[in-house]
This record gives C-alpha cells, structure tokens and sequence, in this order.
C-alpha cells in the first residue's frame, strides 16, 4: 500500500517519548511517571486498602498503583454493565537490567568497589558493558516509607582490553557472576553503594532496610538517522507501549460505551508470576470490584467479561539486515511501516482470527500501516502478557506492538513514524 502521510508531530511526539523513559528509569518510576500523568489529566487515584463503591466507578477516570504496576479506568458518562464490557491495553514496566542484591557490595580486586548485582530477565550482556549505568527503583525505610531513588552514572561493567584476550571478537564468553559486576569506586574510603544510594534519596544509609534496584543506560534517548527518524533509548520494550497507551488513552474520544481500562504491569521479563505481574490478580482484582461497584454479581461480571476485548501491547521484532535469515521469508515487519500484528501457532501470543481482524480495522480507521509477524520455525519467539491474561481472564486477546531492533539490550533502537502510527492506532481502537 502507498505509505501514508506521517502525522506532522511524530518527531515531536518521539521526543516526549525519549522524555518519558529518562523519567521512568525503574518500573516503580514509570508507574509513577503514569501516575503523575493520569492524575493531570482529572484522573482519581483509588484506594486498594478501602472498600470501593459509586464514587470508584463515577463517570471519567480513576487509578490505583501497586508497586510498579498502574492500572486506569475511564467510564462513560452512560455505562450498562448489562451489555458493555472491558476494553483494555496492557503493557509492562519492567525491563531487563542488573539488579542490586541485598547485600550489595563487593570487595573487589586490587582496591576496587564493585556493585554486586544479579541479571533480571533476558538481558544481552555484552550491551551492558562500557556504559554509564545508573541505578533506579525504591528503597523501603526503618519506618516502613517507601521512596522513589534514582542516582546519576555511578556504575560501569568495563570490557577487557583486547591486548588481555587476543580472542574477543571471534568468542566472547561473559560468566555472568564474575564479569557482571560493576564498578563503582576505588580506595578503602571509598562510600558503599548503599552511601550513594542514601545521597541520591537524601537519607541516612543506616535508614535503608531493604531496597528494589536496577540499573539502568544513563543517556537520554536520541533520534537520529539520514532522515532522522529512528530512535535509541534504553526500555523501549516496553515502554513503547506504556508511552503510547497513555497517550492514546488521554486524546479518545469520550464517546465509547465500553469501560476503557489501561493496565501497565510489573515483571514481564521475568515471567509476570507475582502480585504486580500479569500472571497475578491485580487487573482481576480491578476489573471485579469495578464490576461490584456498579451492581454487577458474579455472574453478571462473567458475561461482562464476554463482551470484552483486550490488545496486548508490547515490542514485536523488525527485520535485522545483518541476520535476514533468523526472521520468516514473507511475515517480518520492518521499522517505519507501521505497528506490528503479532502471530504464533503455538499461542505464544494470543493472537486469532477474529482478533487479528478487530485490531485490523483499527488501524484501517486510524490510516494507519499495519504488518504482521511470525517467526522463522527454527527460531523460537518469545512471548507476552497476552496468553496470560486470555487464560486468566477469558477476555478475546490480540497481539501487537511497534518494531524493535536490538531488543533486550541496554539500547534499543525504534522507528519515529512507528510510534506515531501506534498511538493513532491504540485510540482508534479504544474508541471502536
């Protein structure tokens, strides 16, 4: 098809986006970064810990937080739970990374101060190495606070020299307790890791009883290219769907019946089995009490369930030049033509026929390209939290996502156009 017009703000847009991934170093910031966002926009933050009733379902938008996680609902100003349903976008927070242990200092080798961290999810090592590594996430005080923390470049995983291993570049082993390690500092009066980290949350270090931290790339995102329409960043997958979820959700149309609902979880990349994750209750947890709180039994909840529709959004893989044969000779997408329809036989996406087709006519109502991946049969894909939340949930699920290269390192790369066209298409299809 003849490529459609680029919306005029896709350059504009790409740089709110590489914005909010500096904001959103740690699955704890992004969902506060949501947060924050969602309660700008009139959105009404709702307490988990109190029984929830009208007021949680009054017509506009509310939000709770749990940990990394966010989840929103926007409800019409005329809702019947007798015959609408959900219609929601889900994502995740979480990237991979290296993940400060509890006890986190290492004596080291020779005078240095190491960090000792364990590898969260399925990270590329070797792109971790030779960066200024930040580290983000939450400490937990003596008196039960939680704060937010995020220290400047602090850590860095240094190579060896190719003069020391004549080797490296035909066969390059990375064991991932010895050469993982980063440093931080040098000299016996140099501050422990959790001193830097008690500076950057200007606390005392001795008040800091436990803590969730992981690095993070410590440079902005930039577009670059001959036609400037590519960007690198760190945590693309998957705040390219958190990002533009959001973004689709404040600029829909107040005119669906449905009961609109974006769910951003934490621990995706480590298999969502926890009580922020996908595979955990918390969506579930929203989408009943929501249910209750407009006078829906349990029953009446199911069949609400039935009527209901949810995109897993999350970062599908373009089509690498330099390893054309790893990808499916017709079905691969490339970066720049458009969000990705995600497709697996074995259901590791949760993609079908008919919700293939209703993610299709989205993008047909927005203008937008749309492509389709599936994956060569001797590579085997990864997947989603969409066969989880078809199975918890029973919700009709479809697949989707803008195209990455690199994905899994602490870099990946995106297209501009790409994350314009997806926005267009996740607030086409929430106002169906």
């Amino acid at each position: 098809m003849t490529d459609p017009a680029v919306p005029t703000s896709a350059t504009a847009l790409a740089r709110r986006f590489a914005d909010f991934i500096a904001a959103s170093p740690s699955s704890y910031h992004a969902a506060a970064e949501v947060a924050r966002r969602l309660a700008d926009a009139g959105y009404v933050r709702e307490d988990e810990r109190m029984p929830w009733g009208a007021d949680a379902v009054s017509p506009g938008g509310h939000y709770i937080v749990r940990g990394g996680a966010v989840i929103a609902w926007d409800v019409p100003a005329q809702v019947d739970p007798t015959t609408r349903g959900f219609r929601i976008v889900g994502s995740h927070t979480d990237s991979p990374g290296l993940k400060l242990k509890p006890l986190g200092d290492l004596p080291g080798t020779a005078g240095w101060k190491q960090a000792a961290v364990e590898i969260y999810g399925g990270a590329i090592l070797a792109s971790w190495l030779d960066r200024e590594l930040r580290l983000a996430g939450r400490v937990v005080l003596t008196d039960g606070t939680e704060k937010l923390v995020a220290t400047g470049p602090v850590l860095r995983v240094p190579h060896l020299a190719i003069h020391l291993d004549r080797n490296v570049n035909a066969d390059l082993t990375l064991d991932r307790q010895m050469h993982m390690q980063p440093v931080f500092a040098v000299g016996e009066d140099a501050p422990t890791i959790l001193d830097v980290v008690a500076r950057a949350t200007s606390v005392d270090p001795d008040d800091i009883v436990a803590h969730d931290l992981i690095t993070v790339d410590a440079q902005h995102g930039e577009i670059f290219g001959a036609q400037e329409d590519f960007l690198a960043a760190g945590r693309m997958d998957n705040l390219s769907s958190v990002f533009t979820s959001l973004e689709a959700l404040l600029v829909a149309s107040g005119n669906g019946k449905d009961i609109r609902v974006l769910a951003a979880f934490d621990h995706e990349e480590i298999g969502s089995a926890t009580t922020s994750g996908a595979a955990g209750p918390v969506l579930e947890d929203v989408l009943v009490r929501v249910a209750s709180s407009l006078g829906v039994d349990a029953s009446a909840t199911r069949a609400m369930y039935a009527r209901s529709a949810c995109v897993s959004a999350d970062a599908a893989h373009s089509v690498h030049p330099n390893f054309a044969g790893k990808h499916d000779g017709v079905n691969r997408p490339v970066m720049n033509a458009g969000p990705v329809l995600k497709v697996n036989a074995n259901q590791r996406y949760a993609t079908d026929a008919v919700t293939a087709a209703a993610w299709r006519r989205a993008c047909a109502t927005a203008g937008v390209p749309d492509q389709v991946f599936a994956g060569n049969n001797d590579v085997p894909c990864g997947s989603t939290i969409g066969p989880i939340t078809a199975t918890r949930l029973g919700i009709p699920t479809v697949d989707v996502g803008i195209p990455l290269l690199s994905m899994h390192s602490a870099r990946e790369m995106a297209g501009v156009k790409d994350i314009a066209w997806f926005t267009d298409a996740l607030k086409a299809w929430w106002e169906l």
